[in-house]
């Protein structure tokens, strides 16, 4: 969803590389891919029965939406100068240790990001997950110093967190 009108994000330079990459990449080969399917479609013949023609204006519809989405987002970003972050508080652009008090000798790893910058889930086992400074962890943890316990509400009740370190 896009922001709404003076709605600032803080993003990492690398979350802001990402989605310009990604603008880029959508109104050029994006666009021409979905041009090149729809002259394809066009030359099945009518139009008002073409199945492929009318998926291909689907997609283009679909990526123009992508296209105004990601306009909105990048015209309302605030990329976090990552060489200035203070490491005191919880903060976006920081990594955060926590230990889950519920169960002991459970440590979690989380790198702190604005919303925008999740791209459809965590990194895999093993590695650091990203959480979003709007999920109930991030809001609850965000401005928090090394060694207060944080209890979060989540979907599934409630946790008790301790954070163990912030790191850039």
């Amino acid at each position: 969803m896009p922001p709404k009108k003076n709605d600032v994000h803080e993003m990492t330079r690398s979350g802001y590389e990402r989605l310009t990459e990604e603008l880029t990449h959508l109104r050029t080969q994006g666009r021409q891919e979905v041009a090149r399917k729809l002259e394809e479609a066009r030359a099945f013949g009518d139009l008002s029965e073409n199945a492929e023609y009318a998926a291909a204006k689907e997609e283009q519809a679909k990526l123009e939406d992508r296209i105004l989405d990601l306009e909105a987002t990048l015209s309302k970003v605030t990329v976090i100068d990552e060489e200035k972050l203070d490491t005191n508080r919880v903060g976006v652009g920081l990594r955060i240790t926590l230990e889950d008090l519920d169960k002991p000798g459970k440590v979690y790893t989380y790198d702190l990001v604005g919303s925008e910058e999740l791209s459809g889930g965590t990194n895999s086992a093993g590695s650091v997950q990203k959480i979003s400074q709007k999920s109930p962890v991030g809001q609850a943890i965000t401005g928090h110093v090394v060694g207060e316990e944080i209890t979060v509400k989540i979907p599934r009740g409630f946790r008790k967190l301790k954070i163990k370190a912030i790191d850039k």
